[in-house]
């Protein structure tokens, strides 16, 4: 048996942005469904943070979510398997008032909803489904990894020593050593995806945010027979970068012939290496917007960087999430670990506000 799992998927980000939710939609359309139907797969696990607010939800975005995912879902006769998230609960100390039980998107349809610790078998194979462990289910939730013979795991876990996003490690939550006795146990929560061997996050589907850049997105299918597990890669992207040198690479001529078009409704960011010609920049930054870039960022002035001679100097530059790091372990304080945390959760929370 072959089981499709997606995570986070986090309908209504960016403050309920049209342009996310098409972005989004283009995924389910022509990467999620389509694979589905081709490999005659009817069974989906969503690991949950179906939804991106926790407190409510717009009706717009609600709408959209039932007609591309959960319809599109219902249409295919797939059973629905879903993991409460940390996102999809109103309270943080218990998962009983969550997102799906109270919008009804299921309506008349079998879905599956975990809110507590649940064992399920799948063609023969024992699993444990694991929701966000919280205050009120710390110990049903502990008791039962203790005591499950399943094997296999699927969970929104909050894991000590994994990337919540790339260079931005957590160190909250429960010890990895926790899951060694599954064979594998999968989870949802952080975006990156990595695994230590046992512990397998498997990321969100799509680009959220500028911390999501140059990350690969998307989807697994789980083997249930042989316990492989693939990946499938999400090649739409909304972030992108271009790099700006109007001394070695563009011309007028070369911008005048470039095809702008894909940036259509992304995010861009200019990388000015060098800019000896204003109307050459000024050019590119309209065909830009002419094409319908959804928002265009620059930044400038490399040049006070001397030794930074090609892309990959640039690159290498550091971030703000390793800036703010350096900053709170120069500081004399105790809790330097907390203050970190919290330092690039509320970095990443406003990277993830939409403006209107």
């Amino acid at each position: 048996m072959k089981i499709a799992i997606i995570t986070d998927t986090h309908w209504g980000a960016r403050n309920d942005s049209q342009v996310f939710t098409d972005y989004f939609a283009k995924f389910y359309e022509n990467i999620f469904f389509p694979t589905l139907e081709k490999r005659g797969i009817r069974t989906v696990i969503h690991m949950g943070d179906i939804v991106d607010r926790r407190k409510f939800i717009n009706y717009k975005t609600l709408f959209q979510m039932r007609h591309h995912f959960f319809d599109a879902c219902y249409g295919r006769y797939i059973n629905l398997h879903m993991i409460i998230g940390n996102h999809d609960t109103f309270f943080k100390n218990t998962n009983s008032l969550n997102s799906m039980d109270c919008l009804r998107v299921h309506d008349n349809h079998q879905v599956h909803i975990y809110e507590e610790p649940t064992e399920v078998d799948f063609d023969g194979l024992k699993c444990l489904m694991m929701p966000w462990i919280c205050d009120e289910n710390r110990e049903q939730s502990l008791k039962a990894i203790q005591d499950t013979e399943a094997q296999i795991l699927f969970g929104h876990l909050e894991v000590k020593g994994f990337e919540m996003h790339i260079g931005s490690w957590n160190h909250e939550g429960v010890d990895a050593s926790l899951f060694e006795k599954f064979d594998m146990a999968m989870s949802g929560h952080f975006h990156h995806k990595s695994d230590n061997g046992n512990v397998y996050y498997l990321g969100n589907p799509y680009e959220i945010t500028w911390s999501d850049y140059n990350d690969p997105r998307g989807f697994h299918i789980f083997d249930t027979k042989t316990r492989e597990l693939e990946f499938i890669q999400n090649s739409f992207h909304m972030f992108h970068k271009i790099y700006y040198d109007d001394e070695n690479t563009q011309t007028m001529e070369s911008i005048q012939a470039e095809d702008y078009s894909k940036y259509k409704d992304c995010y861009v960011k200019i990388v000015s290496v060098k800019k000896t010609n204003p109307f050459i920049f000024e050019t590119l930054v309209d065909k830009l917007y002419k094409e319908g870039a959804e928002d265009i960022s620059v930044v400038e002035n490399f040049a006070e960087f001397e030794n930074m001679n090609d892309i990959d100097d640039i690159d290498q530059a550091e971030d703000t999430m390793t800036i703010l790091s350096k900053y709170v372990n120069s500081m004399k304080i105790d809790n330097k670990q907390e203050l970190d945390t919290l330092m690039k959760s509320l970095y990443t929370e406003a990277l993830a506000v939409e403006t209107i």
